[in-house]
């Protein structure tokens, strides 16, 4: 399955610092744990690296990601559609229209049950935004943007 597909991710997490990758990996495990049927799609942008996880190819049924910014290391576990899942204790962040997310900075102080729960919340409600059952793919690991100029650069800089 895909949780053992790392060699891009490995790759695009390397600027991060080994403290970083290991928690993010961490939540990385987490999801694959819970959703080992989903696939998870990365995005490796200028400003930010970010995977989620979908029942399909397609990035507008992410039912949640982890992102990392490039400039202030900022961890964020985060549900693509947050604004339509209930947050009873309300500890996610954000007031636009759909992202919400939590700032992970210790793996000691990561709400696991409770992030369990939303997460299950969030894979039903993407399931319902697929209009197309066929588009329904399992356990894929896809690497969907790569940021060139970012990796030119630093090996120049080598």
């Amino acid at each position: 399955m895909s949780k053992d597909q790392t060699t891009d991710l490995l790759k695009f997490l390397q600027p991060f610092g080994e403290e970083i990758a290991e928690l993010v990996l961490w939540l990385r495990g987490f999801v694959w744990d819970r959703y080992p049927t989903a696939n998870e799609l990365i995005y490796d942008n200028d400003n930010e690296l970010a995977f989620g996880w979908s029942p399909t190819e397609r990035m507008e049924h992410i039912f949640c990601k982890i992102t990392i910014g490039r400039a202030n290391k900022n961890i964020q576990f985060g549900f693509y559609w947050g604004s339509e899942i209930a947050d009873p204790k309300n500890i996610l962040i954000g007031e636009g229209k759909q992202y919400r997310y939590l700032l992970v900075k210790h793996k000691a102080d990561f709400p696991q049950e409770y992030i369990s729960k939303l997460m299950a919340e969030a894979y039903i409600n993407s399931l319902a935004k697929i209009k197309n059952p066929e588009e329904i793919v399992q356990g894929f690991t896809i690497t969907k943007a790569v940021s060139a100029v970012k990796y030119e650069l630093k090996e120049k800089d080598e």
